[in-house]
């Protein structure tokens, strides 16, 4: 017994030091190396800088980085690929969870390969350029919203099914068409699952940048994470972690304030999808 006791009292004890290791020390080595001057970051390490560099360091970042503009391309192209990719994902989840045939399961099964099978980029390039959408805000966000649809579909189709059919049928009793029964009895049945699947999706194109590399480049819109991109591969910046390391924090704070007033949907979302 005192055996077990002891190993209760320990495993929270382990679990918090390994966050520590795992979490804390990158994040703190991020934060403080973008503190530093240029010739103390040439090496980054866990050191407190001998001069402080916060406004100089941080003002050239949001400078040369363009982060205001890069903070606009971001919610340009996020919004509307999350908000879309919950509204159709959630949509496509409710016929597929209600119809049991085999081409239903069929159209699953190609649903849900998204998450496993990454687009082909050439293919996709080459679309966009004969759309003329190529280097635009609204080409990213199609592509966006075809990586992601997967994604809300999987999550939001097993939770569909969970919910009694009894509701919608009354309110097919009552003359409900199936656009009314899916806003006024399903849509708000799915928040918690939604919620959960807007911050994995949201999480996912804020911090994208391989395909925005292909598809933006060149053109009118950017994101933050491709002007980050742009900036560390100059020259004057190859060996300068204190301004890379400070746009990497400004970066990050919209989705770390973001994360941290959505948690406890996210854990909702979990939760009751694992109970149902």
């Amino acid at each position: 017994m005192n055996a077990k006791r002891l190993t209760r009292g320990i495993q929270p004890v382990l679990a918090v030091l390994a966050c520590v290791l795992i979490i804390g020390i990158p994040l703190y080595l991020l934060v403080i190396t973008s503190f530093k001057s240029d010739a103390e970051a040439q090496v980054p390490d866990l050191s407190l800088p001998t001069t402080w560099h916060i406004w100089e360091n941080y003002g050239r970042a949001i400078t040369d980085g363009d982060v205001l503009g890069g903070l606009l391309g971001s919610l340009l192209v996020t919004v509307p690929s999350v908000f879309g990719v919950l509204i159709l994902g959630s949509a496509a989840s409710w016929v597929l969870a209600r119809r049991t045939s085999k081409l239903m399961g069929l159209l699953y099964s190609v649903g849900i390969s998204g998450i496993i099978l990454p687009p082909a980029v050439v293919t996709m390039v080459l679309t966009l350029q004969s759309l003329g959408l190529d280097g635009t805000a609204l080409g990213m966000i199609g592509v966006y919203m075809g990586m992601f649809m997967a994604t809300a579909i999987f999550f939001t189709t097993g939770f569909v099914r969970n919910i009694p059919v009894e509701l919608e049928e009354a309110a097919r009793i009552d003359g409900a068409s199936p656009f009314k029964v899916y806003v006024r009895i399903v849509l708000p049945l799915l928040r918690p699952v939604i919620a959960t699947a807007a911050i994995l999706v949201t999480l996912s194109v804020w911090n994208e940048v391989f395909y925005a590399f292909f598809v933006l480049s060149g053109g009118a819109a950017s994101t933050l994470p491709l002007n980050l991109f742009n900036v560390a591969s100059q020259s004057e910046y190859v060996k300068n972690w204190n301004l890379i390391f400070a746009y990497v924090v400004l970066m990050s704070i919209p989705m770390v304030v973001t994360f941290i007033i959505a948690q406890r949907r996210i854990v909702a979302g979990v939760t009751a999808g694992a109970v149902k």
